[in-house]
């Protein structure tokens, strides 16, 4: 920040509590935003970006911030804690089936996409091989807050929304690596040199993340806290400790906190939707102050000369390099054309990039100010154009699914004395459980729904009741039969009273 004019004073309590003050204001006015760029089409991204433009030097707050290695490092931190988010949302009977393909997209798509990105650039637009290889590898990574917050009212194919996820949250890693190595002074290594750091690198960060997240998970289920709390405290403690081991071993941080938390997301741990809900909202929160903070760093009035080498680029990375980095990837698994498609125009990038892009400014890399422009107007252009069509794009292709129920919320508090566990269930709407009593729900033995709780009054339901969408169901369960329950009330609630002879169970056990 620009120093303040005359002697410098102490902080005092009035300062903070104006500082205080001006941050709750943003928060609040960040919070207010989100609902504009869900009725607009529009990632919320961009109406972050704009807050901090608007509170820089070229803006009506004034505020001068130009420390990129600063921000680079809160970027950092924030990247941790939304991939942490993202791996706790992440269902791992969706990512399963497309986790050779997003792994495909992740690694091979990533090297076809800066390749192509990078000669684009170069023969276009006259930019250095090193700061187009820059741009190239900085812009190839894909942003799944940027991708689903403009089809989270489209429910997309499984296979899609798992590539889709799995992608986004592996590319990150080695996109870094590469950024990193161009942004380094010296000769680039050989391109097998750097192939094989970046398979080390990957090979770490995935044992050390899936080794926390397994003692991490069998920890917070055998060993009871004192209070619900403290459950999604130590859950986002755990995921940071991935990526701090990770990287202290010189393996991808980024790539342990996500395979971490996908982990703990997906190990039906103690008072689940309130971790999941206190996760979400510290992602919110990183998001807010990471957009906010790269919008104060861009200066508005330098990015003219760099609007047409960013278009020219953004084209070359949407129309090109990206279709051609799916095909290239994913044919051999015979997805549907459709899919590729939707896949190909799904690229969004988002925060990721324009944190990259501070790495060659922090190492001192020529013309890096213009890289971090022409990546800044790229990302806002192109986010422009494919976010709001993206809706459009999925329901023209065929892949929007309507009418589909959502899954059951199920959350477990743990009954120390008593071995057992207490399931809190949720009937949504659409849920084929509506109609079926609570005889054919057939739990295992060792289980029932002792409440219910409809239209805000609760009783005790006999073997007769027949339950309702919306009723909320408690459910006390013992060790031994936890889990069975659970799969049985899930499969219930996808199959009907049938559910048993429609096969609905064996493929919940599977999953």
């Amino acid at each position: 920040m620009r120093a303040s004019r005359g002697r410098e004073r102490p902080l005092t309590v009035h300062h903070l509590n104006q500082l205080l003050l001006a941050c709750s204001l943003v928060l609040l006015v960040a919070v207010a935003a989100v609902r504009i760029s869900s009725r607009s089409g529009l990632p919320s991204l961009l109406v972050y970006l704009g807050i901090g433009v608007l509170m820089g030097q070229d803006g009506i707050g004034h505020v001068h911030f130009d420390n990129a290695e600063l921000t680079q490092v809160i970027g950092y931190a924030a990247l941790v804690v939304i991939l942490a988010e993202g791996g706790l949302g992440t269902k791992w009977k969706e990512v399963r089936p497309a986790l050779p393909a997003a792994s495909a997209l992740a690694l091979v798509g990533v090297a076809v996409s800066v390749g192509v990105t990078a000669t684009g650039a170069h023969y276009l637009t006259g930019l250095p091989w090193r700061q187009a290889l820059i741009i190239g590898a900085v812009v190839s990574s894909t942003d799944a807050a940027a991708v689903f917050s403009v089809l989270r009212k489209i429910p997309l194919p499984a296979r899609v929304t798992g590539t889709l996820e799995a992608e986004s949250g592996f590319n990150d890693a080695p996109v870094v690596i590469l950024v990193v190595a161009f942004s380094t002074a010296g000769p680039i290594d050989h391109w097998y040199v750097l192939v094989g750091e970046i398979a080390l690198e990957l090979a770490i960060g995935a044992a050390v993340g899936l080794a926390v997240g397994l003692l991490g998970s069998w920890g917070l289920r055998h060993v009871a806290l004192p209070a619900s709390g403290l459950y999604p405290i130590a859950v986002m403690a755990i995921a940071v400790t991935a990526y701090a081991a990770g990287a202290l071993a010189h393996g991808s941080g980024f790539l342990a906190v996500y395979l971490a938390s996908m982990v703990l997301g997906n190990a039906k741990l103690p008072h689940w939707p309130a971790t999941r809900g206190f996760a979400e909202g510290l992602g919110w929160i990183a998001q807010i102050g990471m957009f906010v903070l790269l919008g104060l760093l861009v200066s508005p009035h330098e990015l003219g000369d760099d609007v047409w080498p960013a278009l020219v680029i953004g084209l070359v990375l949407t129309m090109v390099a990206r279709p051609l980095s799916v095909v290239a990837c994913l044919t051999p698994f015979r997805l549907p054309r459709s899919e590729q498609v939707l896949l190909s125009w799904a690229g969004l990038r988002g925060a990721v990039p324009i944190i990259l892009a501070t790495i060659p400014m922090v190492e001192g890399v020529d013309a890096s100010r213009r890289i971090f422009n022409i990546v800044f107007v790229l990302v806002v252009v192109y986010t422009l154009i494919q976010g709001p069509t993206l809706p459009w794009v999925a329901r023209t292709l065929g892949l929007g699914k309507s009418g589909e129920a959502a899954d059951l919320g199920i959350e477990s508090a743990p009954l120390e004395r008593l071995r057992g566990h207490l399931l809190s269930v949720t009937i949504p709407e659409g849920s084929k459980m509506h109609g079926v009593e609570i005889s054919e729900l057939r739990l295992p033995a060792g289980s029932a729904v002792t409440l219910v709780v409809r239209d805000g009054k609760s009783f005790v339901p006999l073997p007769a009741t027949a339950l309702r969408r919306g009723d909320e169901l408690l459910v006390v369960a013992t060790d031994p039969v936890r889990d069975a329950a659970e799969r049985r009330l899930r499969a219930v609630g996808r199959g009907g009273k049938l559910a048993g002879w429609l096969g609905t169970n064996s493929a919940e056990a599977r999953s």
